[in-house]
């Protein structure tokens, strides 16, 4: 196992080698409620809730996700893990990456949705529209499948 530390000594993500797989893993900290939470006590500081509306913060997550776009634009295929890329592009595509996270769990906060628990149930349907035993291997949606 690989761990990169923060200056701090905290963990900021590991990647498990086993089975002839690497497997990369976010750190533990900070959870999706701590997230929250930092944003939450950052927009009331500035007094910024007045437009931090769900319409508002969906276009604002569209751009980011745009900026994401960009930093890949051109590129073609990109290998797991940027091969190729440079720390400065790496650092980039983290921020530009945090702003996506940051928009999306406002939003949710916003529409009172609680984030972690609709993903365990997404999850569960995506398990039923896609049984493993049916889909190993292939890239069709759910719908192109019979049984």
């Amino acid at each position: 196992m690989l761990s990169a530390l923060l200056a701090d000594g905290r963990e900021l993500g590991t990647v498990v080698l086993g089975q002839g797989q690497n497997r990369f893993t976010f750190s533990k900290e900070p959870t999706l409620e701590e997230v929250r939470r930092l944003q939450a006590e950052f927009t009331d500081e500035r007094d910024w809730n007045q437009f931090h509306q769900p319409r508002n913060l969906l276009l604002a997550l569209v751009g980011e996700v745009g900026e994401v776009s960009e930093l890949f634009q051109w590129r073609g295929e990109v290998a797991e893990g940027l091969p190729g890329w440079t720390d400065s592009e790496r650092e980039h595509l983290g921020q530009e990456l945090s702003d996506v996270l940051i928009y999306l769990v406002e939003l949710a906060e916003k529409c009172h949705v609680d984030l972690p628990q609709a993903v365990i149930r997404k999850m569960a349907l995506n398990r039923l529209k896609y049984p493993a035993s049916k889909v190993q291997g292939s890239s069709k949606k759910y719908t192109e499948y019979t049984d």
